[in-house]
């Protein structure tokens, strides 16, 4: 009688006992803001905790590398822009793109309309300001394939390294600088300058996108079963939580301000940048299509004399997570 006693109360400890969440640790590419709001949703309508899985979110920030952090084991997944994660892939760190929730890219030029810049042959002999660390090489393919040179003259740009602020434009520092349509754009926007004031060149419309916000894990990681079933809970509930925000970006934007522990968001802002976000998810279920993969190597290949790549990678995307993860 005692044994069966025994083995009773074993099994209702058994029974009592929660069953542990596996524990997935993403590593953004910048501070909170609705750049991420898929993931903020997701964790905040508990759709990660639904998959079985524990999610901490790590903000990035100007010193702050994904391609360190994983590489470092600091995180299970990162999100990168593609330049960034191929350029990692050729010097040895073998990321790998196992989902693509940002469909189109958000980068464009932003002009002073006086300066008389009506189209890209225009940008000979102006200034302008370009992000750096990976980010130029869009640019600098764009400018290859325009014919013009970037180290300056009147045939040519004067290219500006460009901190992480419109301050050069609203300082007359430059003709044109750097912003996305979700966030530098509309800060200089809130400059006080007008739109009417300014002339746009969307990366996008002039066929040198590349892709951006991809989600990457380690090669090494993806020949291990039980991690591969974690990333397509992950990236499962991740896509729920964009689709989500998508349709409700008003709702998304206040999940991502009760998130910022900075404290440095603005409702207005994250609004305003959530509404443009949900543009770029758009048409995406988070599989990686193999044609945009393409144009954004062809992209990189044809970024002047110092390409951010040399050659065409192999294995740098896989859909084995999607496939499992979205059927």
């Amino acid at each position: 009688m005692k044994k069966l006693l025994t083995g009773a109360a074993l099994a209702v400890g058994l029974v009592a006992s929660p069953v542990l969440a596996e524990e997935v640790k993403l590593q953004l590419q910048w501070v909170t803001q609705a750049q991420f709001a898929g993931y903020y949703v997701a964790l905040d309508k508990g759709y990660y905790e639904e998959e079985g899985l524990d999610v901490t979110i790590l903000p990035g920030g100007p010193d702050i590398a994904p391609p360190q952090v994983l590489a470092g084991g600091g995180a299970d997944v990162m999100l990168n822009w593609m330049p960034s994660a191929l350029a990692a892939r050729e010097k040895g760190l073998a990321v790998v793109n196992i989902a693509q929730p940002f469909k189109s890219s958000g980068l464009m030029l932003t002009c002073w309309k006086d300066t008389g810049i009506t189209s890209p042959q225009d940008f000979k002999g102006k200034t302008i300001g370009v992000w750096f660390y990976g980010n130029e090489y869009p640019f600098l393919s764009w400018m290859s394939q325009e014919g013009i040179s970037t180290d300056g003259g009147d045939d040519g740009v004067t290219v500006l390294k460009q901190g992480f602020n419109v301050d050069p434009l609203l300082q007359r520092q430059a003709d044109c600088i750097s912003t996305m349509t979700y966030n530098e754009y509309g800060q200089v926007l809130d400059a006080g300058v007008d739109p009417s004031e300014l002339v746009t060149f969307k990366y996008e419309d002039q066929g040198v996108a590349t892709l951006e916000d991809g989600i990457y894990a380690l090669e090494e990681n993806l020949q291990d079963p039980a991690f591969v079933d974690k990333m397509v809970k992950f990236v499962r509930a991740s896509m729920k939580g964009w689709k989500y925000a998508e349709a409700n970006p008003a709702e998304a934007a206040m999940i991502i301000l009760e998130n910022d522990a900075s404290g440095a968001q603005t409702e207005t802002h994250q609004k305003r940048m959530m509404g443009e976000i949900a543009k770029l998810t758009a048409g995406s279920n988070g599989a990686l299509d193999p044609a945009d993969f393409d144009r954004t190597v062809a992209t990189l290949l044809a970024g002047g004399s110092d390409p951010v790549i040399t050659k065409a990678p192999e294995g740098a995307w896989t859909h084995a997570i999607t496939d499992k993860a979205l059927k």
